[in-house]
Parts: structure tokens; C-alpha cells; sequence
């Protein structure tokens, strides 16, 4: 393996799970490169990423070992990998408003005091902070944002509360000459990606897309997070976004979550459906039906997110990097159909971008 890539994460849930079940998975399959752009990105692979800062305010998780924190409840994913001790505790973050009114009912606040962020990501060696608060933490986000930014290292946003596609938040890193990436996390094969690639289809095909609409399921607490109405707005505007951007016209949809159902656990159930006329108007209707085991999905992309702006803070580069955010993210700086933010992301990671 090559040189470390030293992370902090904010927010051990399923998908940092993931991530770190996923690092040692591939560490112990080599051969095995499904789910990942490539095994070698720009020198590092999965194994060289290494977490040395963790927050959380669950009581489950916080004074725990992130190996164990990850497979704490109210976790609830798959395990693809059995991680030992890594010796970096989860250390207890500001609430502020990451803990929603359903969300309160599973998940109890730790006593201990919050810590000061700036100074653990300065005293860890942190070169990035991943941040996967669940959705609608607006004022975390923007908490941890700040944090890195005077620690001076990366920031990836998983969620969608808009930072990287935000301009204010875009210069001051750029002031500071650090590097973002984000916001809101594309899964490899989700509900987004399929969606905008269909209506990208639809349209290069020349057919007319009457409406859409989008419905996703799952059992995990993000979706249980998500039942607050009201911590939906950035969400439904990042998934929006991103499939309208697939047409020159507008087209009525409706895309967002809408349920929790607890026994399916970590597994995402999506709906979508189109409607439209092609030639000689006649109508046409696409229903198609998505499973998935929802961490995992976004794990391969996020694994490939901290490998590019390892990249990026190798080469200096800074401000917002937008062929890693249009390729991993929902609501980049610039959105782009996936065939182009994949070539994009691939000339950035041979130098031939430099952002």
C-alpha cells in the first residue's frame, strides 16, 4: 500500500460503516475490483485510507472504538468485513439540530461534553473531514464545514446541505487554499443516477417526457431521520436538481423519499416511473423497480470521492473540485451527465484537469 490518506469522519452511521468495512474488504481482496472505478487512483487504493478522527453523539457510539462504534446500534447494515480495534475513539460532537424529532426517539445524546473539532482534526493529522450527518443538520454541517476550514484540510459533503455548490463556502475555501468536494452523495447504482440517466435517454431519444416521479423506501435511520417533513428541503432540491438538469425543458416530477418501513433494515427500495409520447405522439410508460443495500452503494463512490481529493491536496489544488463533485454528488457545482463527469473525474485523476 501506498501513503496513508488520513480522515475524520462526522457521523458514524451505516455509510461510514461502510466505508471502513470497505477499506479492509478490499485490503483483503485485491483481485477483487467490483464496485470501484479503479483499485489504483492516482497511487492510493482503498487500504491506504486510514481514520484518525471520528464524531458522533449517540450514546451507543461515542467513547467507543471506531471499529466497534460501526457496528453499534441504531446501525443496521450488512457486514462485509470484520474490522480490529484502530485505537481512535468516537469523540462526542455539538447536536445543535443533528438529532431530528423521530430520530430523538431512538437516539439518546451522550453526557459527555462536546469537544472542540478544530482542535482534534489539527492534533489527529487529519488531512480531510468526511461529513455524514443525517440529513436536514443544516447547522452541523455548516459547524463541521467551519471546523475543517480553520484546521486548514479537505471537506467532503455526503449530504445534502450545500456547501461545495454553494459560493460563499467555495471561496472561503478557496481563500484558504484547501479543497471541497460534495454535496449529496450519488450512489454508484441509486435511485438518482438511474433516474437522470433515463431521462437523459429519453430525451437524446427524442422522446417527450410528460412527468416523473421518484419513491424510495428503506428501513435504516436515515430514513426514519427523514420522516421530519421539514428536514427535506435540501434533499428533494439536490435529487430534483440533478435529473432536471438531464432535459431542456421542464418537465413536472416529484422526487424524494417517502417511508420508513423498519424490518427491511438497511435495504433501499426506489420507484420510478416516466410517462411520454414518441413519434406520431404515441404514449410510452417506463415503472421500474431499484433494490439495494443502500450504505454499500455509496460506499464505492465515497472510497473513490477521498482518494480524488487526496489528489487534489497532493497537487495543491483548491476551492471546489468540481469533476469529483459532478461525478460523486447529486448537487455539484456543475452538473453533468454521468458519462461526462466520469470522463471528467478520469482526466482529473491523470492531471489533465485541475479541478
Amino acid at each position: 500500500m501506498g501513503k496513508k490518506i488520513k480522515i475524520a469522519i462526522a457521523g458514524v452511521g451505516n455509510c461510514a460503516s461502510a466505508i471502513i468495512q470497505g477499506a479492509k474488504y478490499y485490503t483483503e481482496n485485491r483481485h477483487d475490483t467490483i464496485g470501484l472505478t479503479a483499485y489504483n487512483i492516482g497511487g492510493y487504493e482503498p487500504g491506504d485510507i486510514e481514520v484518525v478522527a471520528a464524531f458522533d453523539v449517540a450514546d451507543t457510539k461515542v467513547g467507543k472504538d471506531v471499529a466497534e462504534a460501526i457496528y453499534a446500534r441504531p446501525n443496521n447494515t450488512i457486514t462485509v468485513a470484520e474490522v480490529p480495534k484502530t485505537g481512535v475513539i468516537v469523540q462526542k460532537g455539538p447536536t445543535l439540530d443533528g438529532v431530528g424529532r423521530h430520530l430523538s426517539r431512538i437516539v439518546t445524546p451522550s453526557s459527555d461534553p462536546d469537544v472542540n473539532v478544530k482542535k482534534i482534526l489539527q492534533d489527529s493529522g487529519a488531512e480531510m473531514l468526511v461529513n455524514y450527518l443525517p440529513v436536514g443538520s443544516t447547522n452541523a454541517v455548516r459547524h463541521y464545514a467551519s471546523q475543517a476550514l480553520e484546521a486548514g484540510i479537505g471537506f467532503l459533503n455526503a449530504i445534502p446541505v450545500f456547501i461545495a455548490s454553494e459560493p460563499k463556502w467555495q471561496q472561503a475555501y478557496a481563500d484558504k487554499k484547501i479543497p471541497l468536494a460534495g454535496d449529496d452523495v450519488m450512489s454508484q447504482l441509486g435511485a438518482t443516477v438511474v433516474h437522470k440517466t433515463l431521462v437523459k435517454l429519453f430525451v437524446d431519444r427524442g422522446v417527450q417526457i410528460d412527468g416523473t416521479y421518484q419513491l424510495n423506501i428503506g428501513g435504516d435511520m436515515d430514513f426514519y431521520n427523514m420522516l421530519d417533513e421539514e428536514r427535506l428541503e435540501d434533499k428533494r432540491i439536490s435529487k430534483t436538481s440533478a435529473v432536471k438538469a438531464m432535459a431542456d425543458y421542464d418537465i413536472p416530477m416529484r422526487i424524494g423519499p417517502s417511508d420508513y418501513v423498519d424490518f427491511i433494515d438497511n435495504e433501499k427500495i426506489c420507484y420510478i416511473n416516466l410517462e411520454g409520447k414518441y413519434f406520431g405522439k404515441i404514449p410510452v410508460k417506463l415503472d421500474l423497480k431499484l433494490k439495494v443495500i443502500d450504505a454499500y452503494n455509496s460506499a464505492g463512490i465515497m472510497i473513490d470521492a477521498i482518494r480524488g481529493l487526496k489528489i487534489a491536496l497532493d497537487r495543491k489544488l483548491y476551492g471546489p473540485m468540481t469533476s469529483i463533485s459532478s461525478y460523486c454528488f447529486k448537487h455539484p457545482p456543475i452538473q453533468m451527465p454521468y458519462t461526462e463527469a466520469k470522463k471528467a473525474f478520469g482526466e482529473f485523476v491523470e492531471g489533465k484537469r485541475d479541478s
